[in-house]
């Protein structure tokens, strides 16, 4: 079982991420259509088809924070505006939160994911309970924290995460969306799963089948 993420492994789990995102895009889309503007689904594609460009260039000696900050400002180049700014900020955080890092272990992702999900708090300006794709990256977050200091190895402490991220993910189908086009709905937007959210639970899904399945 594969304890330590190296630098090719971190390259790898971006390019699944690429990949993922590419294949539920629609799905990402239609679950925009009811609350929203339609285009989650195509702006995350633009934003990770421009990570999975980038990363044809990227060398594997940068180390991960120089490597996160490539593809945040890949991501941001082509999104400018939406998601664009979040993600990137999540990248440039986790990158800086394991600067010193030549591999990652089950405690520096959960450094990593806890910068990351700082970011785009601090980034958005969004509050957990606002119906936005916080309500996923900071359960998970927390979860990971939770995870690494049980000392769980690193498969099954993304396992927990996934599962902490899928259920905060459907809880956000009972919030009032408080950000966004959708805030215009108000209570309307009750019964709907926050498109960012989801997306937000693809990406860590997406992580934890990469790790799973690269031992």
């Amino acid at each position: 079982m594969k304890e330590n993420i190296n630098v090719n492994d971190f390259i790898k789990i971006l390019s699944d991420i690429c990949t993922t995102i590419e294949r539920e895009k629609d799905y990402l889309s239609e679950l925009d259509r009811a609350i929203g503007d339609g285009d989650h689904g195509v702006t995350m594609s633009i934003g990770w088809t421009a990570v999975k460009e980038k990363l044809n260039s990227i060398d594997p000696n940068d180390g991960f924070q120089k490597i996160c900050t490539q593809i945040a400002s890949s991501f941001l180049s082509a999104v400018g505006a939406s998601a664009g700014p979040l993600y990137a900020t999540a990248l440039m955080r986790g990158g800086m939160a394991v600067k010193d890092k030549e591999v990652l272990d089950v405690v520096s992702f959960s450094i990593f994911l806890d910068a990351a999900a700082n970011g785009i708090k601090d980034r958005g300006k969004a509050e957990i309970g606002d119906k936005t794709m916080l309500d996923v990256w900071m359960p998970a977050a927390a979860e990971m924290k939770k995870q690494a200091n049980s000392d769980s190895n690193l498969i099954d402490a993304f396992k927990a995460t996934v599962n902490r991220a899928e259920n905060a993910m459907n809880e956000t189908k009972n919030l009032i969306s408080k950000k966004g086009r959708s805030s215009k709905l108000g209570e309307r937007s009750i019964g709907h799963i926050d498109p960012g959210a989801a997306s937000s639970f693809v990406i860590i899904n997406s992580i934890y089948q990469t790790i799973k399945n690269n031992k």
